[in-house]
């Protein structure tokens, strides 16, 4: 059987695979809450695999004198040794009736022998990475939801763009919001949190230049440099917008989805309003103007706060006309 990180469920045997560490840790610690609902005196032993020697798993799963259950949570199999490989195999032929084992592997194909007669007897369960940004979204509402709280559709997006696209940094920020705050979380709430982060400084900058503000953006970039923001990053958000610009642009007319563009649907409905006042060579001069800037921040001015206010300028100037 196959289950998702956040639908496992506890078997006798389970492989928890992929890369995608955050998501394994979860489904670890769900599997052992869900053992310890079983039995709250549940012995919990965590073994690594890289460092296994042979028959260590054997007398843990031994008959226990007092008849306890025990879960054995086996850690990095992707760098199991020969002997754990061995006695591994050995025991899911024939699982011992009052134990559980958890096996931890992060991808790649050392013990593919084990993960595939694991994937025939027990559960296995799929933690690979959360690529695309709509997956991301998901992750964050569905955790809002398991802590019985709301937040809104557009400080869902606010908080991908504050973090970035590092899993673990999001999931941190979700914690963070779900104990440091009450009620429905907003963008105001976002941005009082993590407004502060490059990634946040450089798409509110962007925000500002596409929407034909440039007084705000400007102002936002000033700041955004003064306390630390480098020019690189703030010219690449003005880039990653106005790409994502162009290729809702160009989906008009064609009949092309939202996926077929590399973008998610919220992406899509997000630039379709920010293009009202925007022509095609409006844009193109804009995409331009963006280009120079990353060349010169980049070495081949010697004043690259000046090419970032200029393309801030030259965009803002462009969505006017």
């Amino acid at each position: 059987m196959t289950a998702t990180w956040d639908s496992a469920t506890l078997a006798p045997v389970v492989l928890v695979r992929g890369a995608e560490a955050v998501l394994a840790e979860r489904a670890v610690t769900s599997l052992v809450q869900q053992a310890r609902a079983v039995d709250p005196a549940v012995e919990v032993t965590r073994l690594e695999a890289a460092a296994y020697a042979s028959g260590q798993l054997t007398y843990l799963a031994s008959p226990s004198l007092f008849g306890e259950r025990r879960l054995v949570v086996a850690e990095g199999a992707e760098a199991m040794t020969e002997a754990f490989l061995v006695d591994c195999l050995a025991y899911i032929e024939n699982p011992a009736d009052d134990v559980w084992l958890v096996l931890r592997h992060g991808g790649g194909t050392r013990g593919k022998r084990l993960l595939d007669a694991m994937a025939r007897v027990g559960t296995v369960v799929v933690c690979e990475p959360l690529r695309k940004e709509a997956e991301k979204a998901d992750f964050v509402r569905a955790e809002f939801r398991r802590a019985r709280r709301r937040i809104e559709p557009e400080a869902v997006h606010a908080l991908l763009d504050a973090v970035g696209a590092e899993l673990r940094e999001l999931d941190a920020a979700v914690r963070q919001l779900l104990a440091d705050t009450t009620g429905v979380v907003d963008t105001a709430t976002v941005d009082r949190y993590h407004g502060g982060r490059v990634e946040a400084s450089g798409f509110r900058v962007a925000d500002a230049a596409i929407a034909g503000d440039a007084a705000a953006a400007v102002t936002l970039a000033r700041h955004a440099m003064a306390t630390g923001t480098p020019a690189v990053p703030l010219v690449a958000a003005l880039a990653a917008k106005l790409r994502t610009l162009a290729k809702v642009g160009a989906m008009r007319g064609r009949g092309l989805s939202a996926s077929q563009v590399g973008l998610a649907p919220w992406q899509v409905q997000r630039a379709e309003r920010e293009l009202r006042g925007w022509t095609p060579e409006a844009l193109a001069d804009a995409i331009t103007a963006v280009a120079q800037a990353d060349a010169e921040v980049k070495g081949a001015s010697r004043d690259p706060d000046f090419a970032v206010e200029r393309a801030i300028l030259r965009v803002a100037a462009a969505r006017a006309r």
